[in-house]
């Protein structure tokens, strides 16, 4: 799974390279290979273009898969919570992180699948292989996209009347899927919030009514709240939230 999801990545990350910067020079290394139709990159050039695109991981397992919605909800369910270490970071990253190739497992083996091993096997050439992986993904992201945001950045980037979400540069849609991320995000947020905040504030209501001002509310109100989270069974409703909000 690591393999594929690596090999995946990085196809992904080379569609957003400019094409021009496929075709520099390297010095004295030779860049094609072979005539004709059967002309490549020769193997050092692959392996330049393959680490380079290895460099694009982190911003496309941030900006173009769900990774960004999924670590947002889980670190403001953290803070609805009240608890402030548990659990750590290291935890939600990497709950987020596998929560992410779950989601974006059926992406992720279309671009395995339609890209990298055509690509592996020859049956293609490299620039081919970059604009197959990258249908999926625009796919993805599409599904994802509220059509406003997209409206913003193509006003903002002065696209032509006639470009649509489905034939627009990724420049455009990129951030139109993120920002659509973040409101999603802040949306779940705001409903894992409300019971909490109840619970804060039928405990603020009791302590003040008893005359216990010293004693702080959050104090109290944890444990009560990590009751309620554990016998509905929180975990398993926000992880299948999650992963269910991605369906289309």
């Amino acid at each position: 799974m690591s393999n594929k999801f690596l090999s995946a990545a990085a196809l992904s990350a080379a569609a957003l390279l400019p094409g021009a910067a496929l075709a520099q020079s390297a010095g004295t290394l030779p860049l094609l290979v072979g005539s004709g139709g059967g002309t490549s990159f020769s193997v050092p050039i692959q392996t330049l273009l393959f680490f380079t695109a290895l460099s694009f991981l982190p911003a496309i397992l941030l900006m173009m898969t769900g990774f960004t919605r999924i670590v947002i909800v889980l670190s403001l369910l953290r803070q609805a919570l009240g608890t402030q270490s548990a659990p750590p970071n290291q935890v939600i990253v990497g709950l987020s992180l596998f929560l992410t190739l779950f989601v974006m497992g059926p992406t992720l083996d279309r671009v395995y699948k339609e890209a990298y091993v055509p690509y592996t096997t020859n049956a293609m050439g490299f620039e081919e292989a970059v604009g197959k992986a990258e249908a999926p993904m625009r796919e993805f992201m599409l599904k994802q996209t509220r059509q406003s945001d997209f409206a913003l950045f193509a006003r903002l980037a002065k696209l032509e009347a006639g470009v649509t979400a489905e034939n627009a540069p990724l420049r455009v849609l990129v951030p139109a899927f993120v920002t659509s991320e973040l409101k999603t995000a802040f949306q779940i947020g705001f409903m894992i919030f409300i019971p909490f905040l109840v619970i804060d504030m039928v405990v603020s209501s009791i302590l003040m009514s008893l005359g216990m001002m010293m004693l702080s509310p959050v104090l109290v109100a944890l444990p009560f709240k990590m009751m309620l989270f554990v016998l509905a069974d929180g975990w398993n409703l926000l992880i299948g939230s999650l992963a269910a909000s991605f369906a289309t």
